[in-house]
């Protein structure tokens, strides 16, 4: 794939208020940015669009009053794609494949992982906040180009102390 011709979109999740270096460095130069709620602060929001565009969606975290202008899901035309935007993949409230979505995007769960079903990808990046257990650090990527449509989890390298939190 010819990445010159392509639309790069970087994907977040549950970053609970912690924009990481690591994770804006990751970011750097994509199109778009989807976060996919538990966004934690306006702040994080703000930071995320002096890198790029930012389409978000409220998490089950997200309960502030700066929060409620924040739809819980969203449906955007991203290159040549149509991707769904949610929180959980538990509140799935449509068949994405009878709607022509390519892409299912969510998050919650602070596990990353890339599947798909029926013609659809479906994305969680994972958790780019405080770490949750023994779950990676980790954002991803999704590629949009010459009709095709691929994803990569982006682990990110974080300093041994930020682990502890």
């Amino acid at each position: 794939m010819n990445i010159a011709a392509s639309y790069i979109v970087g994907v977040i999740s549950d970053t609970h208020g912690l924009l990481r270096p690591e994770a804006c460095e990751a970011l750097e130069g994509v199109d778009h940015i989807l976060h996919a709620g538990d966004i934690g602060s306006e702040e994080v929001l703000d930071k995320l669009r002096g890198l790029a565009p930012v389409s978000a969606v409220r998490g089950n975290n997200d309960r502030d009053a700066w929060a409620m202008r924040i739809p819980e899901t969203s449906l955007l035309n991203l290159g040549d794609k149509r991707v769904y935007l949610l929180h959980s993949i538990a509140d799935l409230a449509i068949d994405p494949a009878a709607e022509g979505i390519s892409a299912v995007v969510s998050g919650h769960s602070h596990r990353p992982s890339i599947t798909q079903q029926a013609g659809v990808l479906y994305l969680n990046p994972g958790s780019a906040g405080p770490r949750r257990f023994s779950l990676p650090v980790t954002i991803a990527k999704l590629v949009i180009g010459s009709g095709n449509l691929t994803a990569e989890i982006v682990p990110l390298n974080v300093q041994e102390e930020e682990r502890r939190r």
